[in-house]
């Protein structure tokens, strides 16, 4: 995807649509077929990062180059995940946790009736 050298950094990031737009954008080299396989998996550990740094990243507003350093980073590391591992190990997604086993608390009383 071609972006207009112009925009600012929030601008560029409203026109990317895809895993693949992100990672072009970025500069950062990718196997299509890890995208392929793990695009929404991807997007949302990236999403998940950028929530864990808000702190660090507000302090970089209006500095859109040290902000893209950032969101690069982020981005680079939630993609490496998915090429060092999978989906399943990850378990980025609620519906991995379902099938674990669950701890319920039962007190003696209601046992006792």
């Amino acid at each position: 995807m071609e972006l207009d050298d112009d925009l600012t950094l929030e601008d560029a990031l409203d026109e990317l649509s895809s895993a693949e737009d992100f990672l072009e954008y970025f500069g950062i080299p990718f196997d299509a077929k890890v995208v392929q396989v793990n695009r929404l998996h991807i997007m949302q550990r990236y999403h998940d990062y950028l929530s864990k740094s808000e702190d660090a990243l507000e302090g970089q507003q209006g500095n859109d180059e040290a902000l893209k350093a950032v969101y690069k980073t982020l981005l680079e590391r939630a993609y490496t995940d998915f090429v060092d591992s999978d989906a399943l190990t990850e378990k980025v997604f609620k519906v991995f946790h379902m099938h674990e086993p669950q701890t319920t608390f039962v007190p003696v009383e209601n046992l006792l009736g």
